[in-house]
């Protein structure tokens, strides 16, 4: 049946490609679909005859499968059916056979050549060898029907090749949740950010993303959470990256419609009780009201407010605030509310992205402590060392166009990656000995007659090496600091300092007096809306005090790094461009040097600083900050954007810094490295500190009580 069925469709269709057809679906019982036996023969028959399309390919597989199966659907296929119009007499078929008549023509007897039994291993190999084909073909086909999907984001493309089990999920009858994402490549214009990358990350495990500014991370977390890399249709993905759109809904209520199933369920609940007062229905009503609050019970929805409010407060919500409406609140604000959403919804998958960085130190105290008990997968971007120690439970590190999984958290992952570096140079280098020396031996005895068989010999050992490559180690993120001429006694003071936004409005500070000394190195903490800020710009003079007085050194040159800096950059015109127009005057290779200080170096400088990463820009507002040669140094959340390597790498660069510094950051391990003095802005005033750790044990108290 399966020959005529070929023949018909494909005439003069090779008779080894017919036993093989043959042969696989003879097993027809393994086959569930039409699709099934495309997947199976639709290469093969494609490439096997000359006349052969697509759409034809699928016909003959579609009634080879109806066929086999007893469906046969169309009559123009009915007569490829045997149909019994007479009695069959199998004795005279039998007589046949014996005198050697030829072959019987009867659908209980066949010779044993009309139909081939494939061995079922051969088989496999032959179908592995045909996906295999099938997916190289499908590299150099960018047409929608390949086995390839191409999409964009950003000016950002990924590549993946196509896998079915992964789109539909698990194999078997159960949902798995654990992600493999396999074979991808993202390439953002020309350059290439990931190449025939794999990620894999299990379910309940807490993932850091790390690696250099610049090296895709956001971008990647944006491909996952658009799904452009396939991830099971059954996994919930959930991406804080956008604030909250402000309208007259309540914050606590804004959390709590996230929960779809609940807000449904209320809503159902009112519908059936205002029936159940108005309608002669009631038994119905009632049942279906009892189910609803057996539902309602089961997602313990009656928690839900106090769970949302928990969120919030840990956050820094008050009471009245969580009462506001969303609209009333400014985009560092929203951003904490959609990040409360995404806590109180609990996805199957929840993806952050420098999630500290519109967080004080109290609130980021408490998501540490939140986030030690997700029940969920988490995978974060984060350059807060010690947030990445508290919370990961792997680390996955993005460097050189591929992805490297470490269990253990951040300080594992340095050490880990230390050693593994280490045996790898090392084993390199052992190998290198050995083929150098395998290379002297044939090199000498080559063309000696009795030796030329064993270096004949060491030849085919050499050949047969792995090739194996050195550690190529990522260039060092340098911050250099200009030396600075050194004076002595206060750089700047605070006397009896006053201040209010307004006379009707409470005072942010009353009767503070503070003085820096010319080397001074100093953390300013405290809550968001403590006035950190506002402390700043009282030091720079962009504020005036009611009461009290400014003094500064007559020598004093300050340095101010904004947190909107970055946002002020020129951004159609290049880093070169933008710091020649405002230092003009200097030869080219003064400003590369003054950018290639801050780790704006090669191709980077010639980029429009659009195309930049938030790090490098970030780099490159410190080249222009540090261009004027400032000896005292004010910076307002320096670290936000930048990766963990170049966070350290400015705190080595502030601690050779010779001049003074002020800091406001929530980066506890920066203010632990460089700070010899912190100032926590609390109630009105300024409290000078012993050091960053009695400030975070004050913190906890506050947070377990």
């Amino acid at each position: 049946m399966c020959t005529e069925i070929l023949h018909k469709y494909l005439p003069g269709l090779a008779p080894e490609i017919d036993d093989y057809v043959c042969g696989v679906l003879s097993e027809i019982d393994d086959f569930g679909s039409v699709e099934d036996v495309t997947d199976a023969l639709g290469t093969i028959l494609l490439e096997s005859h000359e006349e052969a399309t697509q759409e034809l390919v699928n016909k003959v597989c579609a009634t080879l499968f109806s066929s086999l199966k007893g469906d046969v659907s169309s009559k123009e296929d009915a007569s490829v059916a045997k149909l019994l119009n007479a009695p069959v007499k199998i004795s005279d078929d039998t007589k046949k056979l014996d005198s050697g008549a030829g072959v019987v023509n009867s659908i209980w007897m066949a010779l044993p050549h009309d139909r081939t039994q494939v061995d079922q291993k051969k088989l496999a190999k032959a179908e592995s060898k045909m996906r295999q084909k099938k997916e190289k073909r499908a590299l150099k086909d960018e047409s929608s029907n390949s086995a390839k999907t191409a999409m964009s984001y950003d000016n950002a493309t990924v590549n993946q090749a196509s896998n079915r089990k992964q789109d539909e999920g698990s194999g078997g009858g159960g949902r798995v949740y654990d992600i493999k994402i396999e074979d991808f490549d993202i390439s953002f214009g020309k350059r290439v950010l990931l190449s025939s990358a794999n990620l894999s990350m299990t379910y309940g495990r807490r993932y850091g993303l790390v690696g250099r500014n610049g090296v895709g991370k956001s971008t990647l977390l944006r491909m996952i959470s658009k799904r452009e890399l396939r991830v099971a249709k059954h996994i919930k993905i959930l991406h804080v990256e956008q604030e909250v759109d402000g309208d007259d809904t309540v914050a606590l209520q804004s959390v709590l419609e996230c929960d779809e199933e609940r807000e449904r369920l209320l809503a159902k609940e009112r519908e059936l009780t205002s029936k159940t007062q108005s309608s002669d229905a009631a038994t119905s009503t009632s049942e279906q009201l009892t189910q609803l609050y057996s539902r309602l019970e089961e997602i313990d929805a009656s928690s839900a407010p106090s769970r949302a409010s928990a969120i919030l407060a840990g956050l820094a919500f008050t009471p009245t605030m969580q009462a506001m409406a969303t609209r009333e609140f400014s985009g560092g604000w929203r951003m904490r509310l959609a990040l409360a959403r995404a806590l109180f919804t609990k996805p199957d998958l929840l993806l952050l992205d420098e999630p500290t960085n519109m967080l004080d130190m109290k609130a980021i105290v408490w998501l540490e402590n939140y986030l030690q008990e997700w029940p969920t997968t988490l995978l974060l971007v984060s350059h807060d060392r010690t947030f990445l120690d508290t919370v990961t439970t792997d680390i996955i590190h993005m460097h050189s166009e591929r992805l490297d999984c470490y269990r253990g958290n951040y300080a594992q992952f340095i050490q880990t990656r230390h050693e593994r570096l280490t045996c790898q140079q090392k084993e390199y280098e052992t190998q290198m000995q050995y083929r150098q020396h395998l290379q002297d031996y044939i090199d000498r005895w080559r063309y000696n007659a009795n030796r030329a068989p064993q270096a004949q010999s060491k030849l085919k050992i050499l050949e047969k090496l792995p090739e194996l490559k050195p550690v190529v180690a990522e260039l060092e993120v340098k911050f250099k600091f200009p030396v600075v001429d050194k004076f002595s006694g206060a750089a700047i003071k605070l006397s009896e300092i006053t201040f209010s936004y307004g006379p009707s409005q409470q005072a942010v500070f009353s009767d503070v007096t503070i003085s820096a000394q010319c080397d001074s190195c100093i953390a300013v903490v405290g809550e968001n809306g403590t006035g950190k800020t506002t402390l700043l710009k009282l030091l720079l003079e962009e504020l005036s005090p009611q009461e009290g007085f400014r003094h500064v050194h007559r020598n004093l040159r300050i340095g101010y790094f904004s947190q909107h800096h970055v946002d002020q950059l020129v951004m159609d015109i290049t880093p070169l461009e933008l710091i020649q127009s405002k230092f003009p005057g200097h030869p080219v290779e003064h400003y590369r040097h003054q950018l290639g200080s801050y780790g704006v170096t090669g191709e980077l400088a010639l980029r429009p600083v659009a195309s930049l990463s938030g790090g490098q820009k970030s780099r490159l507002a410190f080249a222009l900050m540090a261009a004027k040669s400032p000896n005292f140094l004010i910076l307002d959340e320096p670290t936000n954007h930048l990766d963990v390597e170049t966070v350290e790498a400015l705190g080595k660069a502030l601690t050779q810094f010779n001049g003074g510094v002020i800091l406001v950051s929530h980066d506890e391990q920066l203010i632990r490295n460089i700070c010899n003095e912190v100032w926590m802005c609390k109630d009105q005033k300024v409290t000078i500190l012993e050091g960053i750790s009695q400030y975070r044990t004050q913190l906890e108290k506050e947070i377990l009580s």
